[in-house]
């Protein structure tokens, strides 16, 4: 496990990461090995993924819920943000009821992290970029429903959660299989924060 932790930060702190060779390193080792690897990366790592992927390979939210899962389940990405506390983390995701299972129009999803109770939940709702072959994360449009066993939602634009959530859109970039990389983004401007995350088997 830790030469594949020690590779791939090898190759993202290379002048030109190879996105293909990044997601083949990805792709032919396990899930444990896939976490460990990518929470291992700072914030320069991650950076740089982001930039090494633009355009490399689509992402739908088929790709986020794959077509096998059936709706109203949820499936666990575990993450690794660039916060100076609190980096390890999950987005929860699922198929709300009644969407196409190999093209939905929407996720549904929440953050699982340590200061949840006084950030709360951290709903969101995933959309397809129009523009781009990216997934678009958006906090400013919390689901009214949920599935049982997930938080209730609040927004995310009252108390604490207004300095955490409000107002972002995250974006999501293809890096292999089960890999996403994002990048946060606060009405319309770039943050400068990324986290990258692993979608279980």
């Amino acid at each position: 496990m830790h030469e594949i932790e020690s590779e791939l930060t090898r190759r993202l702190r290379e002048p030109q990461p190879d996105p293909a060779a990044i997601r083949t390193l990805l792709d032919d080792t396990d899930h444990a090995s896939r976490v460990a690897a990518t929470r291992r990366l700072g914030r320069a790592e991650q950076r740089a993924l982001y930039a090494a992927v633009d355009g490399a390979l689509p992402l739908a939210l088929a790709d986020v819920v794959p077509p096998s899962v059936p709706d109203w389940t949820e499936v666990r990405h575990y993450g690794k943000n660039t916060l100076p506390v609190f980096t390890h983390f999950e987005k929860r995701f699922c198929r709300p009821r009644g969407e196409d299972a190999a093209k939905p129009g929407a996720l549904y999803g929440f953050n699982f992290q340590t200061m949840a109770p006084v950030t709360g939940p951290g709903y969101f709702t995933a959309v397809e970029d129009p523009q781009r072959a990216e997934v678009l994360v958006d906090y400013r449009r919390v689901p009214d429903e949920h599935p049982p066993g997930w938080p209730e939602p609040r927004s995310n634009e009252r108390g604490l959660s207004r300095f955490v959530y409000g107002f972002m859109v995250d974006t999501l970039r293809r890096v292999s299989e089960h890999v996403t990389i994002g990048s946060a983004a606060r009405k319309g401007r770039d943050m400068g924060s990324w986290f990258v995350l692993v979608r279980e088997d």
